[in-house]
């Protein structure tokens, strides 16, 4: 009996749990037990902005919710922030073309960030985060999931220690404070960011890129971004010590509070200083 040619959605999925089983499938699944980001009878909205990340992440999303032995419900939602008609076009015949049914709504998000001038970056990011759970929430869902990956996570840790005096980073998930009873995840967390692009590249898709107006005709651009140049710092140390990323991972989870000279509590936002317990650890020693 002839073997059916499997479509193109059916190679990129069967690449998520066979070539990149390792890679990426494992990463994910790991993620989502290690973190408890997927819990019996949560929806969630999987946001695709039409770039790779967040179109791996509904892949895995979509895979999961097949064979996972805890039942939960995915919607797939794009906004559009004021995409060209390429870009538009671009995103629509990617979602066809890897068989997920994405809902697609409106809103002026370009427009109001070129109108507000300066670096639009987050003003641009915090729209669209609320954006996106207004509409995840009119839409039942109690989660929404981002494509923030294993990159995006070290990068983050870097660029706030170096440009903000401080040592944060994102977390694996966080419950809004302007949404009740609203959870963001980040399925994608252990997942490299090289592995996302040998992905698309070994099925031949080419997904968004910052479609963004502003950072296209403007003297800003991505060469300038600070997490460029995080990108690339990174990348020149692990010439020289491989495993670099992996390290700078590990410690997120490895933090020696007893070593530092001072910390701050998120909650309450109060300032301590190791000196609170130091005469009492060591007396008259």
């Amino acid at each position: 009996m002839e073997k059916r040619k499997l479509e193109r959605y059916e190679e990129a999925e069967r690449s998520i749990i066979k070539k990149y089983r390792k890679k990426i499938w494992n990463n994910f699944i790991s993620a989502v037990k290690e973190y408890e980001l997927i819990k019996s009878g949560d929806k969630i909205a999987v946001c695709i902005s039409g770039g790779k990340d967040s179109m791996l992440l509904a892949k895995c999303v979509e895979l999961l919710s097949r064979y996972s032995e805890v039942p939960f419900e995915a919607v797939y939602l794009v906004m559009d922030p004021g995409y060209n008609r390429e870009n538009r076009e671009l995103l629509e015949k990617n979602a066809q073309t890897l068989n997920i049914d994405v809902k697609i709504f409106g809103s002026d998000i370009f427009e109001v960030t070129e109108r507000a001038g300066g670096s639009p970056c987050y003003l641009c990011a915090r729209m669209r985060r609320g954006w996106l759970y207004s509409k995840a929430q009119e839409l039942g869902c109690n989660k929404i999931a981002l494509g923030h990956h294993f990159n995006d996570a070290i990068e983050t840790l870097l660029m706030s220690m170096m440009y903000s005096s401080e040592i944060k980073t994102m977390l694996p998930k966080l419950k809004s404070t302007n949404f009740s009873g609203m959870e963001l995840i980040r399925p994608l967390y252990k997942v490299k960011e090289d592995d996302i692009i040998s992905w698309a590249n070994y099925n031949g898709l080419t997904f968004l890129q910052c479609a963004c107006r502003f950072t296209a005709d403007s003297a800003y651009n991505e060469g300038m971004s600070k997490r460029k140049e995080i990108k690339g710092l990174i990348k020149e140390i692990k010439c020289i010590n491989p495993n670099v990323d992996d390290n700078l991972f590990r410690s997120m989870h490895n933090v020696n509070l007893a070593t530092m000279p001072g910390y701050r509590d998120s909650d309450s936002g109060s300032i301590h200083s190791f000196l609170e317990r130091y005469e009492e650890k060591h007396g008259d020693e």
